[in-house]
């Protein structure tokens, strides 16, 4: 008999995403549709914390809400927490001060890892939903260099417009065509560019387009909470030698 001893709430789920306060539809890819993850997440929304309020403002004036919803997810059994918003490393001291766990609240957060694994002359380039508000504080708070080449989707069709404006329908083909244009500009602008990392985490869905058309690595949330992840619950693997041909030994092949 197998004694198992508890101490949570929630089992299984062991990633909490703090979520802002939207309406807007999310697609697979994106970190707030739970199909997106090949593992169970919990959930908790921030109410009040809306885009406009967290992109366009200043995000530390609502870090005790995050704080508080953080806490909740760890109360419920969670062993790691990120958010649904890039722009959110602007609280990233004060949400990892505030909590027990791993806290990893950006996409942002990579770059300087990415940076290091590209040849030399080239650097890491980020794509932004709003490329006006995204400040040498947030960039900062990142451990990202000032002078990293940044473009945004600000002036395009619908991703900016309709993500940050919260918009109860989204066309996500002109979302697409956003996101091409945007890293179109990035890598005409700076043929340095090695890889790119996406900050908004509604940026998913189109990383493959982006790798297809640019030919670089491309960085998102989603492949920062898998590396999150995958520290929180690691593969197990056998300690014994599968080989069938184990038990043939001394006997020609």
């Amino acid at each position: 008999m197998q004694t198992c001893h508890g101490g949570k709430t929630v089992y299984g789920a062991n990633l909490g995403i703090l979520m802002l306060e939207t309406q807007f539809p999310r697609i697979p890819g994106d970190i707030g549709n739970a199909t997106t993850w090949p593992f169970p997440v919990q959930y908790r929304v921030v109410r009040s914390a809306t885009p406009e309020l967290v992109v366009r403002n200043d995000a530390r004036e609502l870090v005790d809400l995050f704080i508080d919803e953080a806490k909740e997810l760890v109360a419920s059994g969670c062993d790691g927490i990120t958010t649904n918003c890039g722009f959110l490393s602007i609280v990233q001291d004060k949400l990892a001060a505030a909590v027990p766990v791993p806290v990893a609240t950006s996409s942002l957060m990579q770059v300087p890892m990415v940076q290091a694994m590209l040849p030399a002359g080239k650097r890491v380039g980020i794509l932004t939903i709003s490329k006006e508000t995204l400040t040498p504080a947030h960039l900062a708070a990142a451990n990202v260099p000032a002078d990293t080449p940044i473009v945004g989707t600000d002036g395009g069709r619908a991703f900016t417009r309709d993500i940050l404006g919260d918009a109860p329908e989204i066309d996500f083909a002109a979302c697409r065509l956003d996101m091409l244009d945007a890293a179109r500009e990035l890598v005409t602008r700076h043929d340095d560019i090695g890889a790119i990392v996406l900050e908004c985490t509604n940026m998913t869905p189109y990383a493959a387009d982006v790798r297809k058309l640019t030919g670089l690595p491309v960085f998102s949330i989603y492949t920062f909470v898998r590396w999150f992840h995958q520290a929180l619950v690691p593969d197990r693997f056998s300690i014994e030698l599968d080989d069938p041909l184990l038990g043939l030994a001394g006997q020609p092949r």
